[in-house]
Formats: C-alpha cells, structure tokens, sequence
C-alpha cells in the first residue's frame, strides 16, 4: 500500500505503534515497553505489506489490530504457563472453594497449604501463576465459571449501545457484582488493583509504593484475582 517509500511509511506510523504499544493489555516481569514497542514496529510492516486498500477498512484501525496482535502473540509464545502449572491452580482454586464452603468464612494461606500438602512457598508460586494468567490478557476471561463461557472484564462494562435490553441488564448486573466483590478485598488490595488496571502503574511502580518487592506484588494481585474469581462465581450463580 505504499504511496511514499516503505522506510517513509514505518516512520509515518510509528506514532500509532508508541500509542498501541503503551495500551497493550499485558503486564509482565520479563517484558518492558521497549520489547512492545520494538515488536509492534514488525506488526506495522507486516500491516503495511499485507494491508488492501479495496476492504474500504482506514489503515489506522487495520494496523492498530496487527500492531496489538504482534505483541500478544509474541509474549504469549515465550510465556507459556505449563500443564503442570495449571494442574496446580485448578487444585488450589477447588481447595479454597471446599474450605470455605466448610468454614462459611474467607480462609487463611495456612489452612489452604495444610489441605493441599504444600509449602508457603509453592502457594505464592501459585498465586504468581495466577497473576500472570490475569495479566496476559485483559479481555480474555479473568474470572471464569464453570461450564461454557465466562464473566470477563469486556462482560461487566456495560454496553450503551447495544439495542438489546437484556442483554444491557446482564452488563449491570455483572458490573455491580464485581463492584460488590472487589468492596469486600482489603484497602490494601483495592489499592493494588487500582493502581494495576485504573492508573496501568508497572509492577516495579506499585512495589515502590506499598514499599514491597516486585514478585510479592504478584503474589498479592493474583491471591485477588483468586478471591474476585470464587466471589464472582457466587455472586453470579
């Protein structure tokens, strides 16, 4: 699609990737916004060599979804979370899930690591396992349910434009539970969401503020995520 040279065209654009790059819904310990930004460069080449004009579709809007697309799946390809890894989750999340169906109250780390047998240790490695989960995508299904389907960030924001009332009350009625449930976490993990997905702090930026390392803000911000997913599930079912 080149009017002007190729060289000419990345520069003209390369504005577009610094905006994509910097709103990519990932966060990650082993990528920083330089990795982002040198990746959506080869999505926007890959846009401006394969992009048609004959679709009527703005470049922009064509190059935008590239750009993003390039940087997910590069991060997700060397960021796999292993069978193994996931194993671990599922028996944590169903173990958490009987204790407090036992106990009817939100139950300690110690307790979850005396009925799972395992160390401190290999919890907050769960919890970091989980954190990534929720950081690799932010419209991917953060808080899943049983069965088909799911209630994910795209789910509780509602909708103005949709034509179907229904649908509209199933949006506020997801948004106002995942308001009720995240009223329930502690100032401090209200906090760390806040900072994590309202102001898009870094995990560096938000362990400088609470004063903490960086591997025990993830810990922290996935044990959230694991309590809005169980909450969610009982607000919802």
């Amino acid at each position: 699609m080149y009017e002007a040279s190729p060289e000419d065209e990345v520069l003209k654009y390369l504005p577009l990737v610094e905006k994509v790059a910097k709103r990519v819904p990932i966060k990650s310990t082993e990528y920083e916004y330089s990795d982002y930004y040198n990746i959506g460069v080869i999505g926007l080449i890959d846009a401006l060599q394969k992009f048609d004009v004959t679709k009527k579709v703005p470049f922009e809007s064509y190059a935008a979804i590239r750009i993003r697309g390039a940087i997910i799946d590069e991060v997700r390809k060397h960021s796999r979370i292993s069978r193994y890894k996931m194993v671990a989750i599922n028996n944590f999340y169903k173990a958490k899930q009987e204790l407090e169906q036992d106990h009817k109250r939100e139950v300690t780390d110690s307790e979850i690591c005396e009925k799972m047998a395992i160390s401190s240790t290999q919890l907050n490695e769960i919890y970091e396992n989980i954190h990534y989960l929720a950081s690799i995508s932010l419209e991917g299904t953060i808080f899943p349910t049983e069965g088909e389907g799911g209630v994910s960030l795209g789910d509780v924001i509602p909708d103005n434009s949709g034509t179907n009332a229904e649908q509209k009350l199933m949006g506020e009625e997801r948004e106002a539970a995942l308001t009720r449930c995240i009223q329930k976490l502690n100032e401090r993990e209200q906090l760390i969401l806040s900072l994590y997905y309202k102001e898009e702090a870094t995990l560096k930026e938000i362990a400088a503020i609470l004063d903490i390392s960086i591997a025990r803000v993830s810990q922290i911000h996935g044990k959230v995520i694991a309590k809005l997913k169980l909450s969610m599930g009982d607000e919802l079912s």
